[in-house]
């Protein structure tokens, strides 16, 4: 039976408070449960406390008819089946959903509790996590050290607005420099401006390539932005702008003027493109939403001469691809400093979860930006700067780093092994590090959803592509772990293969 098939009959949903279900989430144990137990045995292993709390969500259980025996055998065979529609869960939802607006279609399980690389959801499954919050816990779920920080931290100083100083802002500013330098970033790097998000650091980094641009030309003939079919830089409207992809541009056109594409990889088209009206151009390293995507070292270093020729901004969007995902601090520590870009823009992971976002430029940029030019009123607040602060410290530990090459290993041994297994399906493998593709020939949406009802998070992007962002910190039994219920998963929709 489900988790929490349990006899209890359900007052009215519309009368109870989810607040009962954060007082669950915070009462249940730390303590792991085998992925592959079945729910029956998950439900015997709640503290009768935690029942108590939470089954005041729980409707009447329906009645196993002859019409929906096949349904229950099924659910009965899987670890963790997505919740029906008389759940806890389902009931959660019904009653939220009508105050959320429509911006994301989610699958059903609500998550409420993480630790490492696991998540367990309201009926207490547990899944094993192969997304980090779309590469962004890259230090586990949950981490001891970050919620004491961040504990000490709120009993001291939250916020202060940029109106005034505070130790943290330019603490982060600091490092960020100092480590990009020490770790074969960006080698002129000197500044850094501290916000919330990754849209907000690409909305940063266009407009100072955009008040570069005036300093040379005044007349502003020089506003030019180049980006590239397959990236995605943000929701925001400059940002969006950037972002050439019919589905999140058309509900908002027309978009800001300015703004070109080009092909990734395409060479002799970048001549066509770039000119003396480029006020900069942004790319992503490694396209992540587009699909795994590598920007070609000899692609990126013509970017760079022409930027040179045509004293453009050169922006590198490592808000997905950067923070030691490739092995290296940044996915361009991998190219020699004649690659290097001007501003570097990040976010995801040096947060882990907390909000935080960063714009990173080199002194010609720095010395265009004059008082006033910008700003934010949350952006480099105490609490977030010193998450930040403690998360690149330990992000740029050598042996996280070297960490990384090897569980890459792993993964391409395994994405192998089923190319030849289904050469048919299994077409190509992307990326490099900890964030990686693989590319089907099919729609991967009945794989995703069958990973996940035995127990394992993947997503996909691009055309095709299951993406794979683990935290950084997962071990090599996780690593097998996930591969293992994955293999599982493919054979359940594909076949047994070769």
């Amino acid at each position: 039976m489900r988790a929490f098939a349990m006899a209890f009959v359900a007052p009215s949903i519309s009368s109870l408070s989810a607040r009962r279900l954060i007082v669950a989430s915070i009462k249940c144990p730390r303590k792991r449960y085998s992925t592959r137990a079945t729910s029956a045995a998950t439900a015997s292993s709640l503290p009768e406390e935690l029942k108590q709390d939470i089954a005041v969500f729980v409707p009447p259980r329906r009645h196993i008819s002859i019409e929906n025996a096949d349904f229950q055998k099924r659910e009965w065979s899987l670890p963790s089946p997505d919740p029906a529609a008389d759940s806890a869960t389902a009931a959660l939802i019904s009653e939220q959903a009508p105050y959320m607006v429509k911006t994301y279609v989610r699958p059903m399980p609500m998550f409420v509790r993480g630790e490492g690389c696991y998540m367990w959801d309201v009926e207490n499954r547990k899944y094993l996590d192969f997304t980090a919050g779309i590469a962004v816990t890259a230090l586990g779920h949950s981490d001891p050290e970050l919620a004491r920080l961040i504990a000490h931290q709120t009993k001291t100083l939250l916020h202060t607005s940029n109106l005034y100083h505070n130790p943290w802002t330019g603490a982060l500013s600091r490092l960020l420099v100092s480590k990009t330098l020490a770790h074969d970033g960006m080698h002129d790097a000197a500044a850094s401006f501290i916000c919330n998000s990754g849209s907000e650091a690409n909305e940063a980094a266009l407009k100072f390539a955009r008040k570069y641009g005036k300093t040379i030309d005044s007349s502003g003939a020089k506003n030019k932005i180049l980006s590239f079919h397959g990236s995605f830089h943000g929701r925001t409207m400059g940002s969006l702008s950037a972002t050439p992809n019919p589905k999140y541009q058309i509900p908002f056109s027309p978009m800001i003027p300015g703004f070109h594409y080009g092909t990734l990889n395409d060479i002799a088209s970048l001549d066509s493109l770039i000119d003396s009206e480029t006020a900069g151009i942004i790319i992503e390293p490694i396209q992540a939403e587009g699909g795994i995507n590598i920007a070609s070292p000899e692609f990126l270093a013509r970017i760079r001469e022409l930027c040179n020729q045509h004293d453009a901004v050169l922006i590198y969007d490592e808000i997905q691809c950067g923070l030691s995902r490739t092995g290296k601090l940044w996915a361009h520590s991998h190219l020699p400093a004649s690659s290097h870009p001007d501003i570097i823009s990040t976010a995801k992971a040096l947060g882990n979860g907390f909000p935080i976002g960063a714009t990173i430029v080199n002194k010609r940029v720095a010395d265009a930006i004059v008082t006033g030019d910008h700003g934010t009123t949350f952006g480099g607040n105490p609490l977030a700067c010193r998450v930040g602060h403690a998360i690149l410290e330990r992000l740029t530990n050598p042996v996280l780093m070297e960490g990384v090459t090897k569980k890459n290993a792993w993964f391409r041994a395994k994405f192998e092994e089923w190319m030849k297994r289904w050469p048919d399906v299994v077409t190509e493998f992307r990326g490099k590090g900890l964030i990686l593709g693989l590319q089907l020939s099919q729609d991967p949406v009945s794989v995703v959803t069958a990973a996940r009802e035995r127990g394992l998070l993947v997503i996909t992007c691009g055309t095709n592509t299951l993406r794979f962002v683990p935290p950084l910190v997962i071990t090599e039994g996780e690593i097998r772990e996930g591969l293992a219920i994955l293999e599982d998963s493919m054979i359940s929709v594909l076949g047994q293969g070769r």
